[in-house]
């Protein structure tokens, strides 16, 4: 029992019992820790010389939750509620000791014990819902007896995780603790009587203020099957006793854990792990990053400094004159309204915030920048030349960032005499709600400068995901391939909105020709007009874009693009761009058909997995996984489907392989199988687990 290597270990102190438990990194509750957990609960329990119990985890721990890798497997005993039944059983007082984070079922066993002490570091919640369940160890029953089923019901179904003061503050902690949490435990532990919250009853609640907290946590669901489930088993706590509803929430939460939106979410869970991983980067320290300074203030650059500021990043904001920097501080204060006005940030913060941010058109700003981004006008010639001028002015070992989203990185690295200390950080607008960052490494890209802004991408709260170098890089590059797509069904038979409906149907929350619009359609017209000496012949093409912008329709900031806006920013559906479509087909001969709703999702999906295959095979993406999360995060795909490659793997391959070659004979060159997805066909194997042939030089 108390060997070093054992995950759970029983420490006496006088008549008091410390249960221990040590699964670093986190004590994960593993089969070995459910395992000795229940081994040391029922040693103590008829041990006559303890009079009461401390759960800990250790210095700086608590338990941070079950072990999610074991939801992919058939439960195995001792299950959770086992644990969490055991402490109820005893006949001796249980203090939970809380030293970090205790978290899903963690909590739910801090929520058995008589109570609860936590240090400073401390935070609490049930987070099941963000896998896709629900507690399904007496969570959802406890929490409501401690602070009634109108606040249960918010904290439950967003997963919100509580800092030490407001935990106390809701009567979740009983005592915050400065100095030695484990021995100030102890010592009042004879003191503590049983509290079981079981034997509590739920607080009698406004029927109000309850109705109003389930329509506000259904409305924040997006679909998410797990909300509507927690709200139902909350709010029956109240009907027949406490062990009928453990039974309720524990069938529910066996269902949930089979469904394919809880294996989504785990899918991802695991993606956000791995995407830091990086061959080449082991031992490579991160530079340290204190001032940066972004070059240019516009929509993108403006975004940027408001992540850097967030962070405690002081900022050098540099423009072409005083005018274009001070241009950019008001774009700033403009981002900040909406937080400010909506209460999730104080006027003083966003000043505070703002306060960071120098604007300038003087180029010394940067001679004491410890990171440099660029954010220019997408244009090769207009990178070139920042860069080409850096050398003279950033200081040795700073690290200069691009904020290209599809120019040749290498191109521009090749502009300064320092490549190895050039980086992409494909930024996402708007720059400071996206969750994505794209790190793209160039050909010369120095392994600490990766790890640097590997680094700053968690700093700033984003997800990174590394890219190798080319056009388009990971996400874009698929996006290309899927939109291009979209328009072939458009040009042989659906209307925009018919596609747009079928992707929304599917979880995303705006159609691809809504998002166009909204983007604006000029962009991707530039980017068409700079690929067409290079494109294939043999590639089919769509001329509705470019007319719609010839047009001058290019989306939401003209009044029209696909749709028609008003002046409120409604969108409509637009004869004109009936007319403009109907014309292009007339031209090419084609005789409009209907495309189902499901046709439309498959081809779709199909060919971004189609497409991500290739970027796997060439070594631009390190694992399928990391494609998931750049569309998860970028690009509106819809969490409880998992990625483009995850919800492939769904499907089936065999019937994506199927639906690409027939996408293949309507789209011509370009969009061929890719090799991988035959190989996995025949292997029967999947992009879920597989990573690619990238390795670094």
């Amino acid at each position: 029992m108390n060997s070093p290597a054992a995950p759970v270990t029983i420490r006496r102190h006088g008549t008091v019992a410390v249960v221990e438990i040590s699964n670093p990194p986190v004590n994960a509750l593993s089969k070995g820790v459910r395992i000795g957990f229940l081994e040391a609960i029922r040693t103590l329990a008829t041990d006559a010389s303890v009079a009461c119990l401390a759960i800990s985890g250790g210095a700086g721990r608590f338990i941070a939750g079950a072990d999610v890798r074991e939801m992919n497997l058939p439960p195995e005993d001792p299950l959770l509620p086992d644990m969490v039944a055991a402490i109820d059983a005893l006949d001796k007082p249980v203090i939970a000791v809380i030293d970090g984070a205790a978290l899903g079922g963690g909590f739910e066993i801090a929520l058995a014990c008589d109570g609860r002490v936590g240090s400073s570091s401390a935070v609490v919640g049930l987070t099941e819902t963000r896998l896709g369940i629900i507690p399904g160890a007496g969570g959802t029953q406890r929490l409501p007896r401690l602070v009634g089923m109108a606040r249960a019901i918010p904290l439950i179904c967003e997963g919100r995780i509580l800092k030490a003061k407001e935990a106390m503050e809701m009567g979740l902690l009983d005592e915050i603790v400065e100095g030695d949490l484990l021995a100030t435990a102890i010592a009042r532990a004879p003191g503590w009587g049983k509290r079981r919250v079981s034997s509590l009853s739920v607080p009698a609640g406004d029927a109000g203020e309850e109705a109003a907290a389930s329509a506000a946590a259904l409305k924040g669901a997006k679909g998410v099957p797990a909300i509507g489930e927690a709200i139902r088993v909350i709010r029956a706590t109240g009907e027949g006793d406490f062990s009928a509803g453990l039974a309720r929430e524990r069938a529910a939460f066996l269902a949930l854990r089979q469904s394919p939106e809880a294996a989504a979410l785990r899918h991802l869970f695991f993606a956000e792990r791995e995407a830091g991983k990086v061959p080449g980067l082991e031992g490579a320290a991160p530079r340290a990053i204190a001032k940066v300074a972004v070059i240019g203030a516009g929509t993108m650059g403006a975004g940027i400094a408001v992540s850097l500021a967030d962070a405690g990043f002081s900022v050098a904001l540099v423009e072409r004159d005083a005018h274009a920097a001070e241009a950019g501080l008001k774009r700033m204060r403009r981002l900040y309204e909406r937080p400010v006005k909506s209460g999730r940030l104080s006027q003083a913060q966003a000043d505070e915030r703002i306060a960071r941010v120098t604007p300038t058109a003087d180029w010394q700003a940067l001679a004491d920048a410890d990171l440099i981004i660029e954010a220019a006008f997408e244009d090769m010639a207009v990178k070139a030349d920042i860069f080409s001028r850096l050398d003279a002015v950033a200081r040795p070992g700073a690290v200069l960032a691009s904020n290209t989203s599809y120019l040749d990185l290498d191109a521009i690295a090749a502009a300064t005499a320092r490549p190895q200390d050039m980086v992409g950080l494909h930024f996402f607008a708007p720059a400071n709600v996206m969750r994505l960052l794209e790190v793209v490494r160039a050909e010369k890209t120095a392994p600490d400068v990766l790890a640097t802004a590997l680094a700053l991408a968690r700093k700033i709260g984003k997800q990174p995901v590394v890219a190798g170098n080319c056009d388009g890089f990971i996400g874009n590059r698929i996006y290309a391939v899927y939109r291009r797509h979209a328009e072939y069904l458009v040009e042989d038979g659906a209307t925009p909105e018919q596609v747009d409906a079928a992707l929304e149907a599917y979880g995303f929350a705006m159609g691809i020709f809504a998002v166009s619009d909204m983007s604006g359609l000029d962009i991707a017209f530039a980017m068409r007009k700079r690929r067409a000496p290079t494109r294939d012949p043999n590639e089919r093409y769509v001329s509705i874009p470019d007319r719609l912008c010839e047009a001058g329709r290019l989306g939401c900031k003209a009044g029209a693009g696909w749709y028609a806006y008003d002046s409120t920013g409604e969108k409509s559906l637009d004869p004109r761009t009936e007319e403009i479509i109907a014309a292009a087909r007339s031209e090419k001969g084609i005789s409009p058909r209907a495309f189902p709703p499901e046709a439309i999702q498959l081809r779709l999906i199909s060919v971004m997995a189609n497409e991500g295959a290739k970027v796997l095979q060439e070594g631009i993406a390190l694992r399928a996984s990391d494609i998931d999360l750049a569309f998860v995060n970028g690009y509106g795909f819809p969490r409880l489907k998992g990625g483009p490659m995850f919800a492939a793997d769904q499907i089936g391959l065999d019937k994506v392989l199927q639906e690409i070659e027939a996408a293949h004979a309507d789209g011509g060159a370009g969009s061929e199988p890719s090799i991988l997805l035959r190989e996995l066909v025949r292997t029967k194997g999947n992009f879920t687990a597989r990573t690619s042939s990238y390795r670094t030089s």
